[in-house]
């Protein structure tokens, strides 16, 4: 029986977008993949993030921000950059893993000045949709039939 392919999504400080797509891999394609985040720093946990994901149904509060590191699991065959910064400073992987990029917006970033917490959100809940849409067509990026 062979294991499923792991994915790593790495981004910047594993607090927000990379937590997000390791919760929406998990749920939407658990049965392909085997999925991880990790940071090129620790940020700790984006509590709004958090927030977000479960508006969906997806618990990622139990998820605990991370380097590559400290990654328990290294077996995995692709790696995902999910910001631009990370996609630049990415580590070195062997030749065998197969590095793409897709930056997200950094909600924190684009939040920055903002009062109205419900504006805030509205970003945050933006940054979710668009990854759960790029997790629909992942297997096809990867070059995975089916």
């Amino acid at each position: 029986m062979n294991e499923k392919p792991g994915i790593l999504f790495l981004c910047t400080g594993n607090s927000c977008r990379s937590q997000m797509a390791e919760g929406l891999c998990r749920e939407l394609l658990g049965d392909r993949f085997r999925a991880f985040s990790a940071g090129i720093e620790k940020h700790g946990l984006n509590p709004r993030a958090v927030k977000v994901m479960g508006e969906t149904g997806i618990d990622i509060s139990g998820h605990s921000s991370k380097t590559v590191d400290e990654l328990e699991e290294r077996s995995f065959q692709y790696v995902v950059t999910v910001c631009d910064s990370a996609n630049e400073t990415c580590p070195y992987f062997p030749a065998e893993i197969k590095v793409i990029h897709r930056g997200f917006i950094d909600p924190p970033s684009a939040t920055a000045g903002m009062d109205s917490e419900e504006d805030i959100l509205a970003v945050y809940r933006q940054v979710r949709d668009e990854i759960r849409s790029f997790m629909k067509s992942l297997p096809e990026t990867l070059g995975l039939s089916g």
